[in-house]
């Protein structure tokens, strides 16, 4: 069984998420969405929130044909991780050149760490090249229209976390 692992913080899910799981679903029989706690991004969602978010927009994605998906929380080394979920492959999403610098750094000491866990690297469609978690959340912070960006019920959650805030 190949058993894919695409990890992230997923705060928020974006359409560019979206996009690279919708192939990577294609690509795998399980596909495992990591969603990383990672505490120092100061995430503007809650762990359960993010995990509730990607269950929720992937939904729609479980069809004969594609691969089981799930979403496990995970704090530990990104290697240990995939070997626990039995990750054969990792997915990655590249949206530019600095993403490419990064993920050939990370991609060379992860191989050092486990070379049966390969990477597979997937180009983000033309259209969700710019879009990142951290300036959708900016344009929501500033007021903007984030509805490009993100889905319609995202949107929403994030206009509401940010409106909370703003009621305290």
């Amino acid at each position: 069984m190949r058993v894919g692992l695409y990890p992230g913080t997923f705060d928020p899910i974006t359409n560019g998420h979206m996009d690279i799981i919708g192939r990577a679903v294609k690509l795998v029989d399980k596909l495992v969405i990591g969603v990383a706690i990672n505490r120092d991004k100061g995430p503007l969602f809650s762990l359960e929130e993010r995990v509730d978010m990607v269950m929720t927009e992937t939904a729609h994605l479980k069809v004969p044909g594609n691969a089981e998906i799930v979403a496990v929380p995970f704090e530990n080394l990104l290697m240990h991780f995939a070997e626990s979920q039995g990750a054969n492959v990792i997915v990655r999403g590249l949206r530019a050149v600095a993403d490419f610098e990064y993920e050939f750094q990370m991609t060379a000491m992860n191989q050092q760490l486990n070379r049966d866990i390969e990477t597979v690297f997937l180009m983000a469609d033309p259209k969700h090249q710019a879009i990142a978690s951290r300036l959708v959340k900016e344009i929501a912070r500033l007021g903007g229209d984030i509805s490009g960006f993100v889905s319609p019920g995202v949107a929403q959650k994030v206009k509401a976390k940010y409106a909370s805030r703003q009621s305290r």
